[in-house]
């Protein structure tokens, strides 16, 4: 869009997005090596694992606690701590922290924000009888549930 100003000058206005970060939950898991992972770039980091870097970037990407971040893989936090910067997790935790990543980014897109999913992820929710979200995330039956309210929120379901 172009407006014009006094004296003719033009000013080109353009949507804020086009300036925003990509710096998702996702691309600060995998480094910048995808913008858009497909299905099969995802299959291929969890068979290959994550990395502890990436998995403290994940972290601090969606602001969760390297304790939180080690419930929700199954793994103990002292493990964890242990680990390497460039240690791999394996397989089972690495497709859990992608299941995160890929939660967060859904949850972001529906409620506009990371503070606003944040906010939401951890406050008592009625749909899913008075449980707080993220308590669920310890199990893919959680995370569909989760995601499940997501998807009726997004069509105005209420939830």
């Amino acid at each position: 869009m172009k407006r014009k100003l006094e004296k003719s000058t033009l000013v080109v206005e353009e949507p804020m997005v086009a300036y925003a970060s990509i710096n998702t939950p996702m691309v600060a898991m995998m480094g910048n090596t995808y913008a858009n992972p497909t299905d099969f770039d995802l299959l291929n980091l969890a068979r290959k694992g994550i990395s502890k870097k990436a998995l403290t970037a994940l972290a601090k990407q969606i602001s969760l606690t390297l304790e939180e971040i080690a419930g929700i893989l199954h793994i103990s936090e002292r493990t964890l701590q242990r680990y390497a910067p460039t240690t791999l997790v394996k397989t089972e935790y690495a497709d859990r922290a992608i299941e995160l990543a890929r939660l967060y980014e859904r949850g972001i897109e529906v409620l506009g924000s990371a503070k606003a999913f944040n906010s939401w992820v951890k406050a008592p929710n009625l749909a899913l009888n008075g449980e707080i979200p993220f308590n669920l995330l310890d199990t893919r039956i959680g995370f569909e549930m989760v995601l499940n309210i997501l998807g009726r929120i997004e069509y105005g379901v209420f939830s």
